[in-house]
């Protein structure tokens, strides 16, 4: 439809065709509704619509159009590639009447954020890079971008001039904005985690954000929430309210995703509220992208919340334990720091939070205690170890809610 307004105005093809007045709400009367083009009229006139004036529409739902002509002259057209939306996906920029991608060294939030702007996306929720929407296959044009965040166009920002780059498509730069996700959709969020990408899953329902119950919770799910969030894909799916006990309501239970699904909203599950379920058994998710490149993606088990609790770390896609030899406070200190619980308060070994059944995968880690990851500590290669899982490491952090509350008690 907008691709036929496009054309009947000389204004190219259609970019996007947004609806809820994403360019404001009209004043007047609303005259077209179920508007419905084959793609091929002339002119808008041609295409089948109820009688004119008749509706059940407000003007929060005004459509609007983007046309490929609608750039003003010296800005950058631009587009987000390889997404079933607009306002996500893999940075594209129109060079030499040839579209190219852009390189992650230096992208960042800013950078995104004038890209979001510029498409009317609203603002930038995530800056990708290593090609998380798929690899491009034209030129790289565009490296080293560095936006103060306040342009109005991705073509007023620094950058290296035109295909000058020291890049592979490994590295393209992707962005998610805030306006991607689709009407009907189910906004959500992971709360009470290290990042936007690991935590307590939440949706918004009636205007208040509620949990999900882990009854037939699993990888499958968790890989949906990690998708429609831009964030990779599901590293694990934990229950039992590892990130913390959510305090609103119950809304999801018995969710049942088949994994191919592009939201959340499009997975069975019981109807809004009814549940089975208190809010020790809320879900969460640990995508991918919860961790920086090059990290070990780590978690505290057993414990009463997620800052406390037998050391684990993920490698070769299973999850297994840290042997004690020589753990300690400054080592415990690391994993409160990469994991946002504070301060390490004590490193105890001796399985003191159970002993793990996986894979023992370090053992002799030894941390200066000023790394920011336990993956930039010195230890044995992977899976070299002496030890059983009765010397299981653990890490009990500052940031323990439960501790900390009885130690106010």
């Amino acid at each position: 439809d907008a691709g036929v307004v496009c054309r009947h105005l000389g204004c190219g093809t259609a970019l996007s065709a947004p609806g809820g007045a994403r360019f404001g709400r009209g004043s007047e009367r609303i005259w077209l509704d179920d508007v419905n083009c084959k793609g091929t009229e002339a002119a808008l006139s041609e295409c089948t619509a109820r009688p004119w004036g008749d509706h059940n529409c407000n003007h929060g739902e005004d459509a609007s159009a983007v046309c490929s002509d609608s750039a003003p002259p010296g800005e950058i057209p631009l587009r987000l590639g390889e997404w079933p939306r607009r306002c996500a996906g893999r940075v594209e920029v129109l060079h030499g009447q040839q579209w190219g991608t852009v390189c992650d060294d230096s992208w960042d939030l800013s950078d995104a954020g004038v890209v979001c702007r510029q498409l009317g996306c609203g603002t930038a929720l995530s800056a990708p890079g290593g090609a998380r929407f798929g690899r491009g296959s034209e030129s790289i044009w565009l490296d080293d971008v560095n936006c103060t965040g306040t342009e109005a166009s991705l073509s007023e920002c620094k950058s290296r001039p035109w295909g000058d780059h020291n890049c592979n498509h490994g590295e393209d730069a992707s962005a998610v904005c805030s306006d991607s996700t689709s009407p009907g959709e189910i906004p959500l969020r992971l709360a009470n985690g290290s990042s936007r990408c690991a935590g307590r899953v939440e949706v918004l329902h009636d205007q208040q954000w509620g949990t999900v119950c882990d009854d037939s919770w699993d990888l499958t799910d968790a890989g949906v929430v990690c998708r429609q969030l831009g964030c990779g894909t599901a590293l694990s799916a934990p229950g039992g309210a590892r990130f913390g006990r959510g305090s609103e309501r119950i809304w999801l239970d018995e969710v049942n995703c088949k994994g191919t699904e592009a939201a959340l909203s499009e997975c069975t599950a019981r109807p809004w509220g009814d549940s089975n379920c208190t809010h020790g058994e809320d879900a969460s998710a640990v995508c991918s992208d919860s961790t920086t490149p090059g990290e070990i993606p780590l978690r505290l088990a057993n414990g009463s919340s997620r800052c406390a609790g037998r050391v684990e770390v993920l490698h070769d896609q299973q999850w297994g334990t840290v042997c004690d030899d020589s753990w300690d406070l400054t080592d415990a200190g690391v994993v409160c720091r990469q994991l946002g619980c504070g301060t390490a308060l004590s490193a105890p070994g001796g399985a003191r939070f159970g002993r793990g059944s996986e894979r023992i995968w370090l053992d002799d880690v030894n941390c200066k205690g000023t790394e920011a990851a336990l993956s930039e500590c010195k230890s044995r290669p992977w899976g070299d170890h002496n030890c059983n899982h009765g010397e299981d490491a653990s890490a009990v952090c500052s940031g323990n809610s439960l501790l900390c509350h009885l130690l106010a008690g």
